[in-house]
């Protein structure tokens, strides 16, 4: 625990999505002083035309008191 979900668009390579990971698990040592074994980091990818139903709609519009950091597009960009 925890464990962080990372949702984007399908097309990055296996090496990118694993340092993408390991920078994630780094930045959250750093931040809450736990060891890396506390982490676990996925990625579920989507193709840009599923984006709006799959996560933007369920995910941080349906759940906007959850989201710590709202995106620059979309019905909320600010």
């Amino acid at each position: 625990m925890p464990h962080i979900v990372v949702k984007w668009f399908k097309g990055r390579t296996e090496q990118q999505k694993q340092e993408f990971a390991d920078e994630i698990v780094k930045k959250a040592v750093e931040l809450t002083g736990r060891g890396a074994e506390h982490f676990s980091v996925a990625i579920e990818e989507y193709d840009p035309q599923e984006w709006e139903e799959k996560v933007y709609n369920p995910e941080i519009v349906d759940k906007l008191d959850t989201v710590y950091k709202k995106p620059g597009y979309g019905s909320l960009a600010e």
